[in-house]
């Protein structure tokens, strides 16, 4: 999903479980004495833009988005894709699915979950041009120019079908993530466009809904309460949540402390070294599959052509990772190896190319003297990253590092908030380097790669364009066997290696907290807390 604030979205289904199991703890009070009716404060950021599924790509807005809403499937905590709305999803050749919901679903105010709900969701992902309208890529009749998908027809209220310009066998598997919620009738316009008034007071279908139209208080908070008629795998343990969006992570980690907060999905850099005593079995610490990178357009001088791709890998070679991880982040991170993660089925340590993760000096200053031959270097290198997260440790030793190796002038560029931190990343006004990564949106190889690096994709915010990367990604969606295409998922990435349209650093642990009030506290998966399960 999701670039966040902080951190940073069959056979193949069945094969693409995560080896991950999610890690639970209890507090000092037993279920027994828990309230059903209690609200659970979590941790939270500012949304990008406003609360509509296929509009949003960023964790802040993902995490309130997956509360409100249910979709035909969602992801256990170790990834397994369970089915939530859907009633049975049916292929006999993995282009056309036939699709059923389950009868007698409803939004909170009252409208039917429809064929309708999905199908028109779905179109206006398309015809709007949202963030998240590439996740449509395969469905037949997709083009980035606003075109109605052809590939979408309504059989009757509970039935409908999705075929595929393509087979991809994988795509079961991608329903769980939130561009495929549906929407409500009452969310369209007369020309069936979402409207932006729904995205500041949505109307859902899932575990929680949104607490009253002045529940949501802009870059203060906002308050979800139980839906008490979503009937799913997800059905709420505890009466709601309450989610403020804090500006930096030492005020959130101090009130976890003091009680003043339940559950907290990760700890500032000024405590790593000691949350774990600090919270004793309360803390958590576990693989997730959230990726780590800065990326360098090549539309900023030095970096196009050759003569970018030299020095791409001459930074990529400049940055000791085993020292940063060590130093700074406690052993709470973890060395990129590829572009994907550990905790994803599929995954490769031996991708061809990847020798350019290894810090090597005398490496670096080669490649970085070959780019100065085609043209020579001027000017500053720099590292873009909100500073309401805690950046500024990691970004200034991968700075310093490529200013000690390659003898040049290299600091890292604070932005305030993380809105505007991505806004200037959307309308391409960064003028730098900035940081990125990928938490997963679903768990497979495909979700890492697609989103961020194929032509025109929806968080390709370096604009990389490779025929070559693009035709591998192609053949291996294709595949009907799990192991065939994340080879082909692995012959992408030693493109990727090759161009280095962004740099990868290392994966992330989810490393967090939970109060001694609450009970069931289980991060999933993804690094995001299962928070229907928690009781208070």
């Amino acid at each position: 999903m999701k670039f966040s604030r902080f951190g940073s979205a069959a056979a193949i289904i069945a094969a693409g479980a995560l080896v991950l199991t999610g890690c639970s703890g209890g507090g000092s009070s037993s279920e027994s004495t828990s309230s059903a009716s209690s609200i659970i404060t979590t941790n939270g950021s500012e949304p990008e833009s406003g609360l509509i599924p296929s509009d949003t790509n960023e964790v802040g807005g993902g995490k309130i988005i997956d509360e409100v809403f249910a979709g035909l499937r969602y992801y256990a905590a170790d990834g397994k894709p369970v089915d939530d709305l859907a009633e049975s999803i049916d292929t006999d050749d993995s282009t056309t699915f036939t699709i059923k919901i389950k009868a007698d679903q409803k939004f909170t105010n009252g409208d039917p979950v429809t064929s309708d709900s999905f199908v028109m969701a779905w179109q206006d992902a398309v015809v709007n041009l949202r963030k998240n309208a590439s996740f449509f890529a395969d469905v037949e009749g997709y083009n980035e120019d606003g075109q109605p998908l052809t590939g979408l027809s309504v059989v009757d209220d509970t039935t409908f079908t999705v075929k595929l310009s393509a087979p991809a066998s994988d795509f079961p598997l991608r329903l769980g993530y939130s561009a495929f919620y549906p929407l409500p009738a009452a969310a369209f316009d007369a020309a069936g466009k979402v409207t932006d008034e729904f995205g500041q007071n949505p109307i859902g279908n899932g575990p929680y809904k949104v607490d009253g139209d002045k529940a949501w208080k802009h870059n203060e908070s906002i308050k979800l309460v139980k839906n008490d008629e979503y009937k799913g795998g997800r059905e709420a343990k505890n009466g709601g949540l309450t989610i403020t969006f804090y500006k930096d992570f030492d005020s959130a980690y101090a009130d976890l402390l003091s009680g003043n907060l339940d559950v907290l999905d990760q700890i500032p850099d000024s405590a790593l070294s000691t949350y774990q005593d600090d919270l004793g079995d309360r803390a958590v610490n576990q693989p997730a599959a959230v990726f780590q990178s800065f990326t360098i357009p090549s539309r900023l001088p030095h970096f196009s052509g050759e003569e970018g791709q030299l020095r791409r890998q001459a930074i990529s070679y400049a940055i000791n990772r085993e020292e940063i991880t060590k130093v700074i982040f406690n052993g709470t991170r973890t060395p990129a190896t590829d572009f994907t993660s550990p905790v994803i089925d599929g995954y490769s340590k031996d991708i061809e190319g990847n020798d350019v993760l290894k810090y090597n000096e005398k490496k670096a200053k080669e490649l970085w003297a070959e780019a100065d031959a085609i043209s020579p270097w001027d000017g500053s290198f720099q590292i873009a990253y909100n500073a309401d997260g805690p950046h500024q440790a990691w970004v200034d030793a991968v700075t310093n590092g490529i200013k000690n190796v390659l003898g040049i002038e290299s600091s890292g560029v604070p932005v305030a908030v993380f809105g505007d931190f991505r806004a200037g990343i959307t309308n391409r006004s960064i003028e730098t380097a900035f940081r990125s990564g990928w938490q997963a949106d679903y768990p497979g190889l495909y979700n890492f790669l697609a989103p961020l690096y194929a032509t025109g994709a929806s968080s390709n915010d370096g604009d990389y364009s490779s025929p070559e990367f693009d035709k591998l990604l192609a053949e291996g969606s294709s595949e009907t066997d799990l192991d065939a295409a994340n080879k082909k998922f692995q012959d992408a990435q030693a493109v990727l290696f090759k161009d280095l349209p962004a740099i990868p650093l290392w994966y992330q642990n989810v490393s967090g907290g939970f109060g001694e009030g609450v009970q069931n506290v289980e991060f999933g998966w993804n690094s995001v807390p299962l928070y229907y399960e928690i009781t208070k």
